[in-house]
């Protein structure tokens, strides 16, 4: 009978947590109802009203954003610099990071070390050192530059999470392709990273995020013309206004590439996060 009864669709304890969850999914999607209502809005003032609907929608914004601003150089550099910025972190990432679970080696334990304390500073806290070397390298205003800058940011946290997850791959599948004759960098490619996909996915999304989203070096380190999309965003915020339905109309399309991204990779995500964290 209790087991029965603890399975009512109807408890109380059922419905209040019910209740307590819709709640908490509404104030969590509250911000983004609103950022819609403002897009969706064809005036530019901000509208103070509760109500997070637009009245009468239009998407005049979307199409003042996508025609008259130079939106779509600002989509190409950002995806060439987020796409270059993923494939070299990852690629770079996963040989430290097999380098550093299955070799011993001098210094090892400090360059993993390293990789630790980096974490521990804002990126921020790096931007006149690293101003210093693009001035000198000649790569300023520079999409190269910009991707060098974001891959060493993003590469520290990668190796960690690879390295974590290579940890949990057994070694006797190496030994055995060792010993019918496999190299070393065969075994990587062929069957390390073919199982590590997962984890490959989780860093990847990372670094193209981290490059998608950046706003402060690519402000510092770029000019106009080669503004990503925050950047170009940003010179919607003037100093005695803002055009917050155009804001919002952007916001909105820059926020498309990431969310297709986590649907595409949802899979991966869930096996990389929870294997890399775990070592077996």
């Amino acid at each position: 009978m209790s087991a029965l009864g603890s399975n009512r669709p109807f408890s109380p304890g059922r419905i209040g947590k019910m209740v307590f969850l819709s709640i908490m999914t509404f104030a969590t999607l509250y911000p983004v109802l609103w950022v819609i209502k403002m897009a969706l809005t064809s005036s530019q003032g901000f509208d103070a009203s509760p109500v997070p609907f637009p009245s009468d929608p239009t998407l005049d914004n979307f199409e003042h954003v996508l025609f008259e601003l130079p939106f779509f150089n600002w989509l190409f550099n950002s995806l060439v610099v987020s796409v270059a910025t993923t494939l070299l972190g990852v690629f770079l990432a996963c040989t430290s990071a097999y380098a550093l679970s299955r070799f011993r080696f001098p210094g090892r334990v400090p360059a993993m070390l390293s990789f630790l304390v980096t974490q521990m500073f804002p990126g921020v806290l790096m931007m006149i050192p690293l101003y210093l070397i693009m001035d000198t390298l000649g790569l300023l205003n520079q999409l190269l530059g910009l991707v060098l800058v974001y891959s060493t940011t993003a590469i520290p946290f990668c190796v960690w999470m690879l390295k974590g997850y290579f940890d949990t791959i057994p070694k006797e599948l190496e030994e055995a392709a060792l010993m019918d004759g496999a190299s070393t960098g065969t075994i990587f490619w062929r069957i390390i990273l073919p199982l590590s996909l997962p984890a490959v996915a989780v860093t990847a999304l990372f670094s193209f995020m981290t490059a998608w989203n950046e706003f402060i070096l690519a402000a510092v380190f770029m000019n106009e013309d080669k503004y990503t999309l925050p950047v170009g965003l940003q010179r919607l915020v003037g100093q005695f206004g803002t055009d917050w339905g155009y804001f919002a109309a952007g916001a909105i399309l820059v926020s498309i590439p990431v969310m297709s991204l986590f649907f595409a990779l949802q899979k991966s995500l869930v096996g990389g996060l929870t294997a890399g964290g775990v070592k077996g």
